[in-house]
């Protein structure tokens, strides 16, 4: 007789069973490793049909999933710096099943953002900023008499940045009730740690030894400050022979760790022992490992921090197939070149050796790069510096960061009137990374300083031509902005021309409509000009190269022999068009009959898309710029924006 088949019941993942964190509650501490092997499955999954940041967020699930399950998340506050490492936290917050539309258009942001979910508690895209968001959450707290807890996440990277600092001297000052956790990924502080140090750990976490620190504090009121300082110290510098004293106790923290980051043995006690006791600042030193559970990231030198699209089994990249080589590489292989005839010349990353490309320059020349780390203010005052005993440096930031440094910009580049050059990557849209990472502004906030030479590259070969010219200059600052990606396949010259300071070029002439482009949106006006002239339109295609000082020449021809002029570039208004309108009225050229018309980026922040969809939706491409010439003749005005 045939045995009947006995099938086993179909083991349901756990991750089917946690929509949001509240489920976490309901899952046993021993099933948490098996629940963060499914999140890291996701992770890499979704990752792998997008792109996006993997390494940082492989590198935190266990600790994410530890917060969510120790704390009320989202009455309790979470907030992740920079937000690299969010992806496991989204997976956990209901929106698990819109990872594949990560980084997509209409879909879901790659950072935390606020209008996304109300576990979002904070929206991240730069670096460095938790623990000051986490204080003002916390002393927020504190006034509405609420017992709200606040955790803020900081990679040991991030830490590198003043403003983290400035956060915690505050912190410490005000002994907030603030939790800081540092994800310490590269081990660049402490060793990893064992059985014995984790033990430690949850000891110092523990009621007695929080206990006997808020004991010297209650002895103020008796003994007086000096008294009270004295017992503290005392007490710390017991604790330092069991734990290690550290710079975070002496700003006021109460430091734990350093802990295993993947261990849920080290992680729960510990995160349970901060939640119910203590009530100052706490920091919380864990290890992890970026890249953890993904071979082929643990095994790659940057632990795919940023990846394309890629096999999930052999971890192999899409790789795209440039016609022309990136702006980024043009730029980097004209700055060697000018380094190797001048040794003058320096270069200046803010921890983006490879974004900017500077690490050609590193590797060729090393002592004469600089990598300062997430430290973008002092990257540029550090520039003025060696501008000021004869050296060439050039501070290669993207736009989106150098918004960081304005000030020193002002006070400490343009106010002296100090020869720093300023490449400005990822200029315009950036597609997937959205408007946290766009470079909008850039043109708006220099050109209005004195002095201040801006240039805006229309192609490589005029990339090439800008950073021969910035090496030449040096009777004051100078920048010259060029986007993200490949260029146009214009042929490149073996070294580039030093360029006239503040004279534009016309690339096609024509008698009855003008375009003024500044940057790269010059191929797309050189495309709506053949459009244009099929229609009758004789059109002239001029390059500006510089918002700042104009060509004034260029613009009077522009304006007094054309019937229209449209101003174009790649930048918030308040830029380039803003300064030709501001000449042009001083001029009385306004008011002579002509029809002017500015595409800018629109006023709004534009989410992520794919570039070439981004520029088509605010009129920035060919298309765009055809339908505002016949509106500008027909007298009407052409609406374009990002939603529209």
């Amino acid at each position: 007789m045939t045995q009947p088949v006995v099938t086993e019941p179909l083991h349901t993942p756990l991750l089917d069973l946690v929509k949001y964190p509240a489920d976490l509650k309901k899952i046993d501490d021993r099933d948490l490793p098996q629940l963060a092997r499914e999140v890291r499955d996701v992770m890499i999954e979704s990752v792998s049909r997008t792109g996006g940041h993997l390494g940082a967020g492989l590198g935190v699930v266990e600790l994410t999933i530890a917060i969510h399950s120790v704390f009320d998340t989202p009455n309790d506050r979470l907030i992740f710096d920079v937000g690299h490492q969010c992806y496991p936290h989204k997976i956990l917050t209901g929106r698990r099943e819109r990872m594949g539309t990560l980084r997509q258009e209409g879909g879901l942001s790659g950072f935390t953002r606020r209008a996304e979910s109300e576990y979002d508690n904070f929206g991240a895209g730069h670096s460095s900023t938790s623990i000051s968001a986490g204080l003002g959450m916390a002393v927020a707290a504190e006034l509405d008499q609420s017992d709200r807890k606040v955790i803020a996440i900081i990679g040991d990277g991030a830490l590198s940045a003043g403003m983290a600092y400035e956060a915690l001297n505050n912190a410490g000052a005000l002994d907030a009730r603030l939790i800081v956790i540092l994800n310490d990924n590269d081990m660049s502080i402490a060793p990893p740690t064992g059985a014995m140090s984790a033990y430690l750990a949850r000891l110092a976490s523990g009621r007695t030894y929080m206990g006997i620190r808020d004991l010297g504090k209650k002895l103020t009121a008796y003994l007086g400050k000096t008294i009270d300082r004295a017992i503290t110290r005392a007490v710390e510098h017991a604790r330092g022979y069991v734990t290690g004293g550290t710079l975070f106790e002496e700003m006021g923290f109460y430091h734990i760790g350093p802990i295993d980051g993947h261990s849920f043995d080290h992680l729960l006690p510990i995160l349970r022992n901060v939640r119910d006791n203590g009530k100052g600042p706490v920091l919380i030193h864990v290890v992890t490992q970026k890249g953890k559970g993904y071979a082929p990231a643990e095994a790659a030198a940057d632990k795919y921090h940023g990846v394309n699209k890629f096999d999930v089994i052999t971890g192999a990249q899409a790789k795209a197939k440039p016609n022309a080589p990136s702006y980024t590489a043009v730029f980097a292989d004209a700055l060697v070149e000018e380094a190797r005839l001048d040794d003058k010349v320096v270069g200046i990353t803010a921890a983006m050796p490879s974004g900017t490309g500077l690490d050609k320059l590193a590797n060729l020349y090393p002592e004469r790069c600089f990598d300062v780390g997430i430290a973008e203010q002092h990257a540029v005052t550090f520039a003025a510096g060696l501008a000021t005993e004869g050296f060439k440096p050039f501070c290669a930031l993207y736009s989106t960061f150098l918004q960081r440094a304005y000030d020193q910009v002002v006070h400490d580049v343009a106010l002296q009137k100090l020869p720093v050059r300023f490449p400005i990557d990822r200029a315009g849209f950036v597609g997937a990374d959205g408007p946290t990472h766009a470079g909008s502004f850039d043109t708006a906030f220099l050109a209005n300083l004195p002095g201040m030479v801006v240039m805006a590259a229309a192609d490589e070969a005029e990339l090439k031509h800008m950073v021969r010219t910035a090496v030449a200059y040096d009777e004051g600052p100078i920048s010259f902005r060029y986007p993200r990606g490949e260029g146009v396949g214009v042929e490149l010259p073996v070294r580039g021309d030093v360029l006239a300071i503040g004279k534009g070029r016309v690339v096609k002439q024509g008698s009855k409509v003008a375009l003024l482009s500044f940057g790269t949106r010059l191929a797309e006006c050189l495309r709506a000009a053949e459009d244009l002239d099929a229609a009758g339109l004789s059109t002239t295609v001029a390059d500006a190269r510089f918002a700042k000082p104009l060509d004034t020449d260029l613009i009077r021809q522009l304006a007094r022999h054309h019937e229209v002029l449209v101003l174009v570039e790649e930048g918030a208004a308040g830029g380039f068009a803003s300064q030709v309108l501001h000449f042009l009225a001083s001029e009385g050229l306004l008011d002579q009959g002509l029809k002017i018309r500015c595409l800018t980026m629109p006023d709004e922040w534009v989410e992520q898309a794919k570039p070439e969809a981004m520029y088509a939706r605010s009129g920035l491409d060919h298309s765009g710029i055809v339908t505002t010439v016949f509106a500008a003749i027909s007298g009407k005005h052409a609406s374009f924006g990002a939603a529209g």
